[in-house]
């Protein structure tokens, strides 16, 4: 059995305390000063990170409203489109004085109330998104759409037709005020 060379034993253990030594000293050393931000690269980065959330924001706000004026307008046609029909029908039997006269009223007033009901719940539905000059000509639609179609119910063959005529004016233009104010698809 060979015993431990106490040389090599001595020289291992010095290497291991020279070693250990080095490794303290080194994570001894402090450096002197205080640290601070770099102005320039915090105000850059500020500014980067503003333009880019107002860039967001403004591309979603954008979406929403374009979102806002399709839903709207797109349909806006077809819906009005159908209780115009049902008007110009009950005028007509109106007119000739004919024997569906009274279903032929009765089916314009609800065209209209339907057609002012939908139109009234798109805009709702589409809140702050679509713009407010826009909301107005839908609003000023609905409100022109019940009056008819309250005159309209009015209507017998003894009736005045000025009330009526005058609602269907206003109608009218605000059909127009809208297909106007909507893009051109």
């Amino acid at each position: 059995m060979k015993l431990l060379n106490p040389r090599g034993f001595g020289l291992a253990c010095a290497t291991v305390t020279v070693g250990l030594g080095l490794v303290v000293a080194g994570c001894a050393s402090t450096v002197e000063g205080t640290a601070t931000v770099n102005q320039a690269d915090a105000t850059s980065y500020k500014a980067e990170a503003a333009a880019s959330s107002t860039a967001a924001a403004a591309s979603k706000a954008a979406a929403a409203q374009a979102k806002a004026v399709t839903d709207n307008c797109d349909p806006f046609r077809a819906t009005t489109g159908t209780a115009v029909d049902r008007y110009n029908d009950f005028v007509d039997a109106h007119d000739g004085q004919t024997a569906d006269q009274a279903d032929k009223r009765e089916a314009a007033a609800n065209a209209l109330d339907d057609a002012a009901k939908t139109v009234e719940g798109r805009v709702n539905a589409s809140g702050a998104d679509l713009a407010t000059d826009l909301a107005q000509k839908f609003t000023d639609y609905i409100g022109a759409a019940r009056g008819l179609a309250a005159e309209v119910r009015k209507m017998t063959n003894s009736s005045s037709v000025g009330p009526l005529n005058d609602a269907s004016h206003k109608v009218n233009d605000a059909l127009n005020a809208v297909r106007n104010a909507c893009p051109a698809r």
